[in-house]
């Protein structure tokens, strides 16, 4: 299957304090893993990231490194990446220079794709709220983009694991009417990523959770 993406995304121009930084186009296609405090396991899910940029570049003419950089909340290589992924079980703390960083990178054109790991959802809430006061998580229309391209997606996200017999939601931050924050919650969509002898994810389930996975990439990089 060919995906058509954009082998560039356009550079976006941003003021952070007093200097101004560029998007690096060599970087136009990769994602980083976002590393934070408050002792959660930002590292949890190891195989999961590079089994999607795999199935992505295999099924989608993408050329994303298939070893994921680390990329700390604060730092200013975080504007080296179109997408940063972010995912564990528990605490998460953003300090008050994370938040400010992480709120620049967002507006300025960057992505954030955070996957509930359980047990992640009542702190990532909170800290979302300091990064943007003024917004809130909105549950994702089922006719959105993300769910239409490359792969449809006809009742939204996937469910991939099972923990609270809650449905599994799409949530968005939405910015002046781009979303630049997707929150997969009670579906687990990166354990689906993981290799298939972790979680014995049968083949049709880890495939589903995939190809939401690349839904994803691919927007990050297009929109």
């Amino acid at each position: 299957m060919n995906c058509n993406v954009p082998t560039s995304k356009i550079s976006i121009l941003f003021v952070l304090l007093s200097s101004i930084f560029f998007f690096n186009t060599s970087n136009a296609q990769e994602i980083a893993i976002l590393q934070y405090n408050g002792v959660g396991d930002w590292y949890a899910n190891p195989t999961a990231l590079p089994n999607l940029i795999e199935f992505t570049n295999n099924n989608c003419d993408t050329k994303i490194n298939k070893n994921p950089s680390t990329v700390a909340v604060g730092s200013s290589d975080l504007f080296n990446f179109p997408i940063v992924f972010m995912t564990g079980h528990g605490n998460v703390f953003f300090s008050e220079e994370e938040v400010k960083n992480l709120r620049n990178y967002l507006i300025s054109g960057g992505f954030l794709h955070i996957s509930d790991n359980y047990g992640l959802d009542i702190f990532i809430r909170r800290e979302l709220k300091k990064v943007f006061p003024n917004l809130t998580l909105q549950e994702i229309p089922k006719n959105h983009p993300i769910y239409k391209q490359p792969f449809i997606f006809k009742n939204g996200i996937p469910k991939i694991h099972e923990h609270n017999k809650k449905r599994a939601q799409g949530f968005g931050l939405f910015y002046e009417g781009r979303l630049l924050c997707f929150y997969d919650y009670e579906s687990d969509l990166s354990d689906g990523w993981e290799d298939s002898t972790i979680h014995n994810n049968t083949l049709k389930v880890r495939e589903k959770a995939l190809k939401m996975g690349a839904n994803i990439l691919i927007y990050a990089f297009t929109n």
